[in-house]
């Protein structure tokens, strides 16, 4: 069975001027984000600036958001690093805090081959019990996910569904040939939901849901109710949006679009920074043209 169905929000992480996470921000936008309808919410992923935290950050981060979910949707921990052992750690991390799902990038920087693939992939695997989606994003990692290691990874019990953001819709669509019941494929990129879930997938692990997180459900609903007119008509009106989200280096415009709709303050860690104030006049207008209250 697929973790979730429809729209995963791949969470923000607010953050104090000091730098140090707003847990109170934190609980609301969970909160915000289960009212409007998200599916599921993905803690500690690239947008939350998993990479900038400390290990106990990340965990706690994590349980925070599994407390204030309550059971209510799917609560999914980011835990993949280029370290095997590093995200062994961090996925028993979450496991103990009742995460129930592990995303897990590929590894970057390392440029593991695919046998060095399938053997830190297996070994997280067997580390916990977990259900874990595989997460694909070349531009990022420099890493790919072919369908022919996928192929071979999903012999492993506990590997479930995969994050496809390599933007090749012949490979998207070469793995959505392996979906099953117990293999889920999930769009990685906002402006190829539709075409991705046509194919056979079941959703998106989204951005552009920390700020449009109804409409981004309502997306996804109307595929999985085989609406294609209406999907097609809400994706094509998310793209000028989904590109302003993209202007710069990810997650900072969508953290700062989050801050312009009054609901964190918009800080970083570096090596991230404050938007460029071009970008942050782009996402106003873009995010007033698509009905956001900016």
């Amino acid at each position: 069975m697929s973790i979730f169905e429809g729209t995963a929000v791949a969470l923000v992480t607010p953050m104090k001027e000091d730098g140090a996470v707003d847990y109170k921000r934190l609980d609301e936008l969970v909160e915000w984000q289960i009212e409007q309808g998200t599916d599921a919410i993905v803690a500690c992923g690239t947008t939350g600036e998993a990479s900038t935290l400390a290990n106990h950050e990340h965990i706690s981060v994590i349980e925070a958001v599994v407390k204030k979910a309550a059971g209510r949707v799917p609560i999914i921990a980011g835990t993949g690093v280029n370290d095997t052992n590093h995200a062994i750690e961090l996925s028993t991390g979450a496991e103990s805090v009742g995460a129930d799902a592990l995303l897990i990038v590929t590894p970057y920087y390392n440029k593991a081959s695919d046998t060095g693939l399938f053997l830190h992939y297996e070994k997280i695997a067997q580390s916990v019990k977990l259900p874990i989606i595989l997460y694909s994003v070349q531009s990022r990692t420099n890493m790919n996910l072919t369908a022919a290691l996928v192929e071979k990874l999903i012999t492993i019990p506990n590997i479930v569904g995969i994050k496809e953001a390599s933007s090749d819709i012949s490979q998207v669509a070469d793995i959505c040939r392996l979906a099953s019941d117990d293999f889920t494929v999930y769009s990685g990129n906002d402006d190829q939901v539709l075409p991705l879930m046509a194919l056979g997938g079941k959703g998106v692990i989204s951005t552009i849901a920390n700020i449009a997180p109804k409409q981004t459900h309502e997306l996804t609903q109307a595929v999985l109710d085989g609406n294609y007119d209406l999907a097609r008509e809400m994706q094509l009106a998310q793209l000028p949006l989904i590109h302003a989200l993209f202007c710069e280096v990810n997650p900072i415009p969508v953290k700062t679009a989050v801050g312009l709709l009054g609901k964190i303050d918009p800080n970083f860690r570096l090596p991230l920074s404050a938007a460029q104030p071009e970008t942050v006049e782009r996402l106003k207008k873009e995010m007033a043209a698509y009905g956001l209250e900016v």
